[in-house]
């Protein structure tokens, strides 16, 4: 029997002090898809979560209970939206925390006003993107490889 009330989302704002375990987090995310040593070592300071960057930008983490699974930043220019650090932990994929995230994401955006998101997204990531709804507009550099082009998506809310 239900008592009327919605269940607490495990999406939660990140914390300061999580900074390392979401900076290994992503790294090992990323990691999963295969990338070698030199191409991971290129993408560190790009990847890296600091409490800085906790404290001034819209991150947050997916959370059941047994600390960060995954993790996504939302930032804001104006009414468009740019979807970063939309990781999951590989041991937790496969298990609808990245759609949690997204669906979390979105509402966010939509409660700030957005009117558009953009992401730059890894090439494995791409088709998870496309799923929830963003279609390919192009390609854009790569923040971290020179010379390397990733996919640049968009979705109109």
């Amino acid at each position: 029997m239900s008592d009327g009330t919605a269940p607490s989302s495990p999406v939660r704002r990140a914390r300061p002090e999580e900074a390392e375990v979401l900076t290994d987090l992503v790294t090992r995310s990323k990691a999963h898809w295969g990338y070698d040593e030199d191409f991971m070592n290129a993408c560190r300071a790009e990847l890296a979560v600091t409490a800085a960057r906790i404290a001034r930008e819209n991150l947050y983490v997916y959370d059941a209970g047994d600390g960060p699974e995954g993790t996504y930043e939302l930032g804001i220019d104006g009414d468009e939206g740019e979807v970063g650090l939309m990781f999951v932990d590989p041991n937790s994929m496969g298990k609808g925390i990245g759609g949690a995230l997204w669906r979390h994401m979105e509402a966010q955006a939509r409660e700030r006003g957005l009117r558009r998101l953009v992401i730059d997204s890894d090439p494995q990531a791409e088709g998870f993107y496309q799923a929830m709804g963003a279609r390919t507009i192009g390609t854009t550099p790569s923040g971290s490889i020179p010379g390397r082009e990733i996919p640049h998506l968009e979705k109109v809310l």
